[in-house]
């Protein structure tokens, strides 16, 4: 069984162009800062029949249409590994799964995970998988790396080795500001959240548990942390920043008490004492500024409802910076739905993810609609359609966790 490992272990890091020689020599006795391997041939292993759990990260298109879907298998615990897949036709078919990020080793005592994500394309056509890394759910420190892809509208699409941003985990895509600068959000989490084993052993970080920003003023080369906020009875933050037409920075994010807002006048620097915005169960929203100038929230229920499940994820504009919101498309009415991302194609159709009942039917769903359908509440638009079939796990009550077999 060893010797299997090995070989598969070796395999994978060929395809990276790494010797087994060089990964042993270069490996951290961290296993926390280990090198993250992207498996390019996840099949049959990761088959959808070896699934048995779904929780969205997140859609991103890339230049020539491509639709790159990214979600989260094993479990919202220490299980957790990341799967993508892809669509070539505008979401009618996807691709059985192309990349697989799964840091599970049986030969360390803590299970390693990856849960939290983003896909994001930057202005040079290049698409981002921001990942992290993590011993348990949490160990206090986490980490936040990248893997970029600068074909990926190609046949046989390469990715670039793992990069360690920093510590934490960004849920959300970056955002660039009217200066050219990139802005990535980065969560570190709060201390209730550290698995009790490592509770001790990061306490040089508890000052940096927040809400934190990182700017990147050379196309993602380097990303320097430019500041934060620590919201009270924080969730996972989950934040998003947009920059208004007066040039400050807002930032909404989710609390254990709603949606809570914080602004910038300096670019990110420093950040307005922390206040609530909206009501909201405990759970993803999701923020964009659209091309009409407008700003899409994609959220549970009426505007100022806090729903008592997570259901009725639906879609409004804002034509006043965020202060009030029109229309309200119901992309989904059903309880056990989460998790909304998405991005707006060049002929303005907006794409919207999300999952539903992850753990009974693990199915990662797509919504298509327009700006006039929000308007309007209704699908009604040539492509618009709602509850579109990304991916399901096949494997539901039937298999373990593939992070759990070791051959």
């Amino acid at each position: 069984m060893l010797s299997g490992i090995r070989l598969t272990c070796f395999a994978l890091m060929a395809g990276l162009g790494i010797s087994l020689a060089q990964a042993q020599e270069t490996a951290p006795a961290d296993p926390g800062l280990a090198l993250p391997v992207i498996n390019t041939a996840p099949l049959p292993k990761y088959d959808y029949d070896r699934l048995d759990y779904g929780m969205t990260i997140g859609i991103e298109r890339t230049p020539k249409g491509r639709i790159w879907a990214c979600w989260v298998g094993g479990g919202d615990n220490h299980d957790a590994f990341f799967v993508l897949n892809s669509s070539d036709d505008d979401g009618k078919s996807w691709s059985k799964p192309r990349v697989v990020i799964d840091p599970h080793d049986p030969a360390l005592d803590d299970k390693r995970r990856t849960i939290v994500g983003n896909l994001w394309t930057d202005p040079l056509g290049r698409l981002w998988l921001f990942f992290d890394q993590s011993l348990t759910h949490f160990d206090g420190r986490n980490g936040n790396w990248y893997t970029r892809c600068d074909n990926p509208d190609s046949e046989n699409p390469v990715w670039s080795t793992p990069v360690r941003i920093w510590h934490g985990c960004s849920l959300n895509k970056p955002m660039i500001l009217s200066d050219g600068t990139w802005l990535l959000n980065v969560s570190l989490w709060d201390e209730g959240k550290i698995n009790p084993k490592y509770k001790e052993k990061y306490r040089e970080l508890d000052s940096l548990r927040m809400a934190n920003v990182f700017a990147s003023t050379d196309q993602g080369k380097t990303w320097v942390r430019r500041g934060g906020v620590r919201y009270p009875q924080p969730q996972f933050d989950e934040h998003h920043i947009i920059e208004r037409k007066d040039g400050t920075l807002w930032m909404t994010a989710r609390t254990a008490n709603g949606m809570w807002e914080s602004v910038s006048t300096d670019k990110g620097k420093t950040w307005s004492e922390p206040r609530k915005y909206l009501e909201h169960i405990g759970s993803r929203h999701f923020m964009r500024r659209l091309q009409s100038g407008r700003i899409l929230m994609v959220r549970h229920g009426a505007v100022t409802e806090k729903t008592k499940f997570r259901s009725k994820l639906t879609a409004y504009l804002s034509e006043d910076e965020g202060k009030t919101w029109v229309g309200g498309l119901m992309l989904d009415e059903r309880r056990g739905i989460s998790y909304p991302d998405g991005f707006q194609a060049p002929d303005g159709t907006i794409y919207i993810s999300y999952d539903h009942n992850r753990d009974f039917d693990g199915e990662i769903l797509m919504a298509r609609f327009t700006e006039k359908d929000i308007l309007d509440g209704k699908f009604g638009g040539r492509k618009s359609k709602p509850k579109i079939l990304i991916s399901k796990p096949l494997g539901l009550d039937k298999l373990p966790a593939p992070s759990d077999v070791t051959n």
